[in-house]
């Protein structure tokens, strides 16, 4: 009996052991990964074959911070995945975020490196870093109101994309503020919202991937892994609301392998 326990014991041990663990995965919730508006103006460009330009503007997150290199940021895997979604469409993901910024950097530059670049799609990632410096919430979202309202009256399909679930961000306890905040911004301005915190704390509490395999050492930044499953969940989200297909679709294309990607 002591040897039979023994042996199932050391079995259960092996099964549970990292080298028979299933590898990471992040799949798209259509729940959490719709964006509640519509994106007209990248529809249209699509629907009349004319290039489809996004600005991704933000901070380190977008810049690609914590990334092995420039392509696996998420400006760049986006790109990869809208190619793939729509593989005969002229599309073009230009990625001006900038480490270290806050709203306000960020709307001195609108004009240049939003506006002028002629885009059927802004995703603003904001307020990681006014949370991170413990910066006034209400400020904040005042900052993200007023951005939102100048690429509207530019003519622009705005999606907003809110922070990160992180160690550093949930240290912060005004995380939880800011989110509501941001959120409230894009339903009251008719915007979409890019629920990256929710999508990855849903990852994380089913046991998909673990907090290490989203995010770098510094407790802040994702790695390459986390910007793919960031990116591919985006494409699918602007798919849906372009009203060209459904997120689970787009899911379908799956994330490129776990193992394949560095993970500084």
């Amino acid at each position: 009996m002591t040897r039979r326990l023994a042996v199932l014991v050391s079995a259960a041990l092996l099964l549970s052991s990292p080298t028979h663990a299933a590898p990471p995965s992040c799949p798209a919730s259509a729940q959490l990964a719709a964006l509640s508006a519509p994106l007209p103006h990248v529809a249209e460009s699509l629907a009349t074959g004319d290039p489809l330009r996004i600005v991704a503007i933000g901070s380190s997150s977008t810049a690609g911070a914590g990334a092995s290199d420039a392509e696996h940021s998420y400006p760049a895997r986006l790109s990869h995945y809208l190619h793939q979604i729509f593989p005969r469409a002229d599309v073009t993901v230009l990625n001006k975020g900038a480490n270290g910024e806050v709203g306000t950097d960020m709307l001195a530059r609108f004009q240049r490196d939003v506006i002028d670049q002629k885009p059927d799609l802004v995703v603003w990632q904001v307020a990681a870093n006014s949370v991170l410096r413990n910066l006034d919430p209400a400020g904040a979202e005042r900052i993200i109101r007023d951005g939102v309202r100048r690429l509207k009256a530019a003519g622009l399909d705005v999606v907003l994309m809110d922070l990160q679930y992180s160690p550093a961000m949930l240290e912060k306890p005004v995380h939880t503020d800011m989110q509501a905040r941001i959120a409230r911004v894009a339903a009251e301005e008719g915007v979409g919202l890019f629920r990256r915190f929710a999508l990855m704390r849903g990852w994380v509490l089913a046991s998909n991937a673990a907090i290490p395999d989203l995010v770098g050492p510094d407790g802040i930044h994702h790695n390459d892994f986390g910007y793919d499953c960031i990116a591919r969940a985006l494409a699918g989200s602007i798919q849906e609301a372009a009203g060209l297909g459904s997120i689970q679709k787009a899911a379908s294309l799956g994330p490129i392998g776990h193992a394949a990607l560095h993970r500084p």
